[in-house]
C-alpha cells in the first residue's frame, strides 16, 4: 500500500508494452468552499458551506474546516448548522467555479488528449502515453498539482494506478493536497483492507445491507463468489467482484457523454404525508440542481423515481420539446410530477430524481454502472 510518497522511475506504476494503463484522478479540495475561501480572504481558515440556510437549503459543499463538525454536501442546511453553529453560509457562484475548471482542463490538455471529466472538479487521464514524454505517471501528476496552484491558487488531489477505479481511491487516500500511487500488483492488497463504504457507488444504506450479512471490508467482497454477489445485490453483483480484486478495465474516453444527472434520498423513517413529501422534493430538486449545474447538464426529461416501503419502485416522468436550462423550469415539471400521483397508496423509503435525454446525446437507454449517476445515499 503506498504511503503517497512520490515514486522512482523504478517503481512507477506500468504501461505500454505491458499492456498496462497509467491511470490519474485528480480531485480538486473541496472545490466550491476553496473558490469561495481564495476569493474572500474574510472566509479563509474559517468553516464554510456553499448553499442556502434557509429552512429547505441543503449544503453543496463544505470546507475542511466545517467537514472537522461532520458538516458534508446534501446535508439539510439547518442540520449542518446544529453541527456548526459559527458555520458560513455562501451563495453558489458557478461562473467562478467554471472559470477555475476550464484553467484546470488546459493544464490537464498540455499532457494528454485522453481526459475524462466528471464534472467540473474532477477528471480521469491516461498518460500511458504522455505528450510532453516525462514517463512516469507519478511526475505528471505531480506537476500537475504544482501547475494548479500556481495558476487558480487551489490545491488538488490525485491517485495514480493502473486503472479508474483504483486511482480514484487513491485520490482520496490522502486528501487533501496528497497523492497516492497503487502500483501493479498492489490493487487487490490495496482494496482489501478497505471499508465498503470507499468502494464508489456503496452508500451508507448499501454498507449497511452488506454489514448484516458480514461484508465489511474489501476482503470480505473477495471472499464472495460473483453468484453470491449478484443474489444479494443484482446487476451491481458484477462490479463488486470485480472492484474487490483491483479489476477495472474501463479506459478513459475523452469523449465520454454523460447520459444523466440525477440522485436519490433514502430515509431514516418511512413518509406518507403529502407536506413532508413535498418538502423531501425541494431538498432534492436543491441537491440535484446544483449536480446539474456541476456537470453543465441541460436535458429535455425530468424522472421522478419513489420505492415504495415493501421495495416496490414506481417513476414517473415528463418530457418537454426544448432543454431545460433554468431552475425554475426544472422545480415546475418535478413538482408537477409529484402532484400528479398524490395521495400516495403507501409510504416511500426513498425518493428521487433524474435529468435526462442530454444535449447532444442520442436517445437511448442509460448502461448501469457505478458512475453512470451521482449517488446521494
Amino acid at each position: 500500500m503506498s504511503d503517497g510518497s512520490i515514486a522512482t522511475e523504478d517503481d512507477e506504476v506500468a504501461g505500454g508494452p505491458s499492456g498496462l494503463r497509467k491511470i490519474i484522478h485528480v480531485d480538486m479540495d473541496a472545490f466550491f468552499a476553496s473558490v469561495e475561501q481564495r476569493d474572500n480572504p474574510d472566509l479563509r481558515g474559517k468553516p464554510v458551506a456553499v448553499g442556502g440556510s434557509s429552512g429547505r437549503g441543503v449544503v453543496a459543499a463544505a470546507s475542511y474546516e466545517a467537514r472537522k463538525f461532520g458538516v458534508r454536501s446534501a446535508m439539510p442546511s439547518v442540520t449542518a448548522k446544529r453541527l456548526c453553529p459559527d458555520l458560513i453560509f455562501v451563495r453558489h457562484r458557478f461562473d467562478a467555479y467554471k472559470e477555475a475548471s476550464r484553467t484546470i482542463r488546459k493544464i490537464f490538455a498540455h499532457h494528454t488528449p485522453l481526459v475524462e471529466p466528471l464534472s467540473l472538479d474532477e477528471a480521469y487521464l491516461d498518460v500511458t502515453e504522455d505528450l510532453l514524454g516525462i514517463g512516469s505517471a507519478t511526475r505528471i501528476a505531480e506537476l500537475i498539482r504544482q501547475e494548479i496552484k500556481a495558476k487558480t491558487k487551489l490545491t488538488a488531489s490525485a491517485g495514480i494506478s493502473y486503472n479508474k477505479f483504483l486511482a480514484k481511491i487513491a485520490s482520496d487516500q490522502n486528501k487533501p493536497d496528497g497523492m497516492c500511487v497503487i502500483r501493479p500488483g498492489q490493487g487487490a492488497d490495496f482494496v482489501a483492507g478497505l471499508p465498503v463504504r470507499r468502494f464508489h457507488g456503496v452508500g451508507p444504506k448499501g454498507a449497511e445491507k452488506m454489514a448484516k450479512l458480514g461484508v465489511q471490508t474489501g476482503a470480505d467482497l473477495a471472499a464472495k463468489d460473483i453468484e453470491w454477489l449478484r443474489e444479494h445485490f443484482g446487476s451491481m453483483g458484477g462490479y463488486l467482484f470485480r472492484a474487490a480484486r483491483g479489476i477495472d478495465l474501463r479506459p478513459v474516453r475523452s469523449s465520454r457523454v454523460r447520459k444523466s444527472v440525477g440522485g436519490e434520498r433514502t430515509f431514516s423513517e418511512d413518509i406518507s404525508a403529502g407536506p413532508a413529501l413535498r418538502e423531501t422534493l425541494e431538498n432534492i430538486i436543491d441537491i440535484v440542481w446544483g449536480h446539474i449545474e456541476k456537470a453543465e447538464a441541460k436535458g429535455r426529461t425530468v424522472t421522478l423515481k419513489l420505492k415504495y416501503s415493501d421495495f416496490q419502485s414506481m417513476t414517473r416522468a415528463k418530457s418537454v420539446p426544448h432543454l431545460i436550462e433554468t431552475r425554475g423550469e426544472f422545480e415546475s415539471l418535478s413538482r408537477a410530477l409529484l402532484e400528479e400521483i398524490l395521495p400516495l397508496p403507501k409510504p416511500i423509503r426513498l425518493m428521487g430524481l433524474t435529468l435526462s435525454k442530454l444535449d447532444g446525446v442520442e436517445d437511448e437507454k442509460d448502461t448501469k454502472r457505478p458512475d453512470a449517476q451521482l449517488s446521494l445515499l
